[in-house]
């Protein structure tokens, strides 16, 4: 089966792969590359926080298809709002180079919202040379199907009979949706988290979110056939009116209801301890998301640590690279984090 058909005008395509914090973006994206089968491809990495760890994870693979100078890291959060300055550049360097890429994947932020990036494929400069094959939004099923997104009616009603004046918009679950409502494909990853009954219910739920067809697959570690990603054709940017967004009517957007910030941390003798005493933070403190890399005392390799909420992976992934060891944190929740209390938390 090809993995992609032939874009419109000898244009290079371009998958956008959007997905709230934690979803398993990045996992998807490395499976993605090692089935490949010498399919030139490029990937632009963006992320919310100064720590590039989608990134360093991606550039530790090795694969023949997307050698490390074919991967850009932009670390400014959201792609779609430097456009000019960080994005166009990167596609000038991915597209001057001398193995020219076949297929672009591009990896937001867990915080973006992917109608604006899609836009910028309209511009003149932008629409000569690329097409949006496809918008893919991976959602952590498990994640969801806790409510992890959703108003509590009974909540909501409560507020507004104490006070009609209330704001009652919840910013991740508007992140969340605005990722499903412009996706041509959407990947419930961490299935293997769920019953066969959950699975189902969130199924429905999303598809009635959705106010057009979308195709839905179901998989878990991100394991998908590169088939069924690349070469959807779908040309987004002429199909912006199907794709609403909880913004359209906002000249700007920005991710001011969201922080982040990073953490240094110092070497560990007892990796499991750590990853606990994190998770506890992750609770107490209601953070969204915990990532980065942890130097372990006598160990030359890297231990990468990720947390979404409370629930937490570690593990090594690489040796540290010369004169690089340095245990660092990236901390992500919404706006008004005690920053002060979250540091002494994590350095116990």
């Amino acid at each position: 089966m090809s993995l992609a058909s032939p874009p419109p005008a000898g244009k290079v395509p371009v998958t956008i792969v959007t997905g709230f914090l934690g979803a398993g973006k990045t996992t998807l994206i490395r499976h993605v590359l090692e089935a490949a089968k010498g399919r030139r491809l490029a990937l632009i990495v963006n992320e919310f926080g100064d720590v590039g760890v989608d990134g360093q994870i991606l550039k530790a693979c090795g694969i023949e298809s997307c050698p490390e100078d074919a991967i850009v890291e932009l670390a400014n959060g959201c792609l779609c709002c430097t456009v000019a300055d960080d994005f166009v550049p990167a596609i000038e360097a991915l597209l001057a180079h001398p193995r020219r890429p076949e297929h672009i994947i591009v990896e937001t932020s867990g915080l973006a919202l992917p109608k604006p990036l899609v836009k910028a494929f309209d511009w003149p400069d932008v629409r000569a040379k690329l097409t949006v094959d496809g918008v893919i939004a991976v959602v952590d099923a498990a994640a969801v199907a806790e409510g992890r997104f959703a108003d509590d009616p009974e909540a909501v009603l409560a507020q507004r009979e104490a006070d009609a004046a209330v704001d009652h918009d919840n910013p991740l679950e508007e992140v969340y949706e605005d990722q499903l409502l412009c996706a041509d494909l959407i990947v419930l990853n961490k299935t293997d988290l769920l019953d066969a009954g959950a699975l189902a219910r969130l199924t429905g739920e999303i598809a009635g979110t959705v106010p057009r067809a979308v195709k839905m697959v179901a998989t878990a570690e991100g394991r998908i056939d590169p088939a069924v990603l690349l070469g959807l054709t779908a040309a987004a940017e002429d199909d912006l009116a199907n794709r609403p967004s909880h913004h359209d009517a906002e000249p700007d957007h920005d991710h001011d209801d969201f922080d982040s910030f990073v953490v240094e941390v110092a070497p560990t003798t007892d990796p499991a301890a750590l990853v606990a005493r994190l998770a506890d933070v992750a609770a107490t403190f209601d953070v969204l998301r915990i990532k980065g890399f942890v130097e372990v005392t006598g160990k030359p390799m890297r231990l990468l640590v990720q947390g979404v909420g409370p629930r937490f992976r570690h593990h090594f992934d690489q040796p540290w690279p010369a004169g690089a060891r340095r245990g660092a944190l990236v901390v992500i929740g919404e706006k008004g984090m005690d920053r002060a209390a979250i540091e002494k938390a994590i350095a116990a």
